[in-house]
């Protein structure tokens, strides 16, 4: 039987959302083993004179926990 875990964790990118989530996944591989999925919770931009300057999402990533 395996159990696993979700970590909560906050990316940024000030490309994309898109590349929030890819730098978020990549990140999170580096400190979490068995990485199986992940999914957006939440989004956001900020905003500087009526211009997107960073995308930010929230990722709740699932991962399997050793025996």
């Amino acid at each position: 039987m395996a159990i696993a875990k979700v970590s909560e964790i906050i990316c940024s990118s000030d490309k994309s959302f898109d590349a929030a989530i890819k730098d978020g996944i990549q990140r999170a591989n580096k400190t979490l083993e068995n990485v199986k999925g992940a999914w957006v919770k939440d989004q956001k931009v900020l905003v500087e004179k009526g211009k997107i300057t960073e995308y930010r999402v929230i990722l709740r990533v699932t991962f399997v926990l050793n025996d």
